[in-house]
């Protein structure tokens, strides 16, 4: 009776008995396992056949003694409230994971410890403590004083943000200028003239790449535009300023938001003022595309981060730094998707 395919045994195999399974030497099952690039393509596969029918599990502990590699990339993750979590940043974190998962690698959180709060030293404790192969920076602010310590520190890194002129370019980002000029010309498509602009604290440099970019759309296309002062998202005097403008002589037939949280305020102003959100009303945008749009009445039109795709950039980038790989000469840029919905026509 003929056998079926051989099934990986039970139980914890060695990789001398891979070696003898392959027909090789033990040297070689290691040179497969972390060189596979000086292993010639026949004996390579013959080793990883036999890797898989045995069940052999490296033992990574061994490993990382012996290279010095820790498989782990630290994440600097931003400050957040439990209570009241970013959405987007929660799910660039499940992106994060899974993309280092995917290579192999894990993912330390870490954070400034109070009272001072001071990012460079628990950049500092972690480095001494050499839990991590390199770091991962989000929410990178103009002069970034953790891009600055961790360049001199001459730590493998890479962030989600641009870095500055100078600074090296180990970044992924979206062009959010680029991102909201979408939006407004959507809203110019639907017959819109007059428009509105809602934005958060402008010190903040994706926000005012969105303010930017909104008004020069905007005035390309010839559109009425008012960009208002930078909110805080959910706060009153937004939704004030926003029921302000939607009484003024020239009322905008669309708002467009820097982030779906302020959205909602504009939501909430519009109905405020006796109108209707979406067609016939006033048309609203947001930006990140998170959970909430989709259940909010109508949904909300949004653009979209391609979470996954900066995540697997970001991960792919740091572990060519950690082979020694060229450096880039400049970040990545990557493109965002406006999810139309009734918001918005």
């Amino acid at each position: 009776m003929p056998e079926g395919p051989p099934r990986p045994r039970r139980g914890a195999s060695t990789i001398e008995e891979v070696a003898r399974a392959a027909g090789v030497s033990r040297q070689t099952v290691s040179n497969a396992l972390n060189a596979p690039h000086r292993v010639r393509p026949e004996t390579l596969e013959r080793v990883t056949t036999a890797i898989r029918e045995l069940g052999y599990q490296p033992d990574q502990s061994a490993r990382s003694l012996r290279s010095g590699a820790r498989r782990t990339l630290g994440y600097l993750a931003p400050v957040d409230d439990p209570l009241d979590p970013n959405p987007l940043m929660a799910g660039f974190l499940e992106a994060l994971v899974d993309a280092a998962g995917a290579e192999g690698r894990r993912v330390l959180l870490f954070r400034p410890a109070p009272p001072t709060a001071d990012p460079t030293a628990a950049i500092d404790e972690l480095v001494a403590a050499r839990q991590v192969d390199g770091l991962v920076l989000a929410d990178v602010l103009a002069e970034d004083a953790r891009i600055a310590h961790v360049a001199r520190l001459g730590v493998p890194f890479v962030s989600f943000g641009r870095t500055g002129p100078g600074e090296p370019q180990h970044w992924v980002d979206i062009a959010n200028d680029a991102a909201m000029a979408e939006v407004v010309r959507h809203l110019a498509a639907q017959g819109h003239r007059r428009i509105g602009y809602l934005g958060a604290a402008e010190e903040l440099p994706w926000m005012a790449a969105r303010r930017a970019g909104f008004l020069a759309e905007a005035h390309r296309l010839g559109l009425t535009a008012v960009a208002l002062p930078g909110a805080e998202a959910t706060a009153p005097s937004a939704v004030a300023a926003v029921r302000a403008l939607l009484r003024g002589p020239d009322r905008p037939t669309a708002v467009a938001a820097g982030s779906d949280l302020l959205a909602l305020d504009v939501y909430e102003a519009v109905r405020a003022e006796g109108l209707a959100v979406g067609p016939g009303g006033v048309a609203v945008t947001g930006f990140h595309d998170t959970p909430l749009c989709r259940h909010l009445h109508p949904g909300l039109t949004s653009v979209r981060l391609p979470l996954r795709a900066i995540a697997a950039a970001l991960v792919g980038r740091l572990l060519g730094r950690l082979r020694g790989e060229a450096e880039p000469a400049a970040g990545l840029e990557l493109p965002t998707e406006l999810v139309v919905r009734g918001s918005s026509g």
